[in-house]
């Protein structure tokens, strides 16, 4: 079973940082997503969890 994409289809890339708002991927993660193993698609995924952790009250 592949990994699914976390986007959200709220695209807005900060330019500051080079991160998508809507799912919190970075734009290289955006543009390799189809090639990624599922192994590496995950560790996107903790990161992006990991991220939204450390910014809810």
């Amino acid at each position: 079973m592949s990994v699914e994409s976390p986007c959200r289809k709220l695209c807005a890339l900060d330019p500051a940082t080079r991160v998508c708002a809507g799912c919190l991927r970075t734009l290289d993660e955006i543009a390799r997503w189809s090639r990624m193993s599922d192994e590496e698609k995950r560790g996107v995924l903790r990161r992006i969890e990991a991220a939204m952790v450390s910014v809810e009250p």
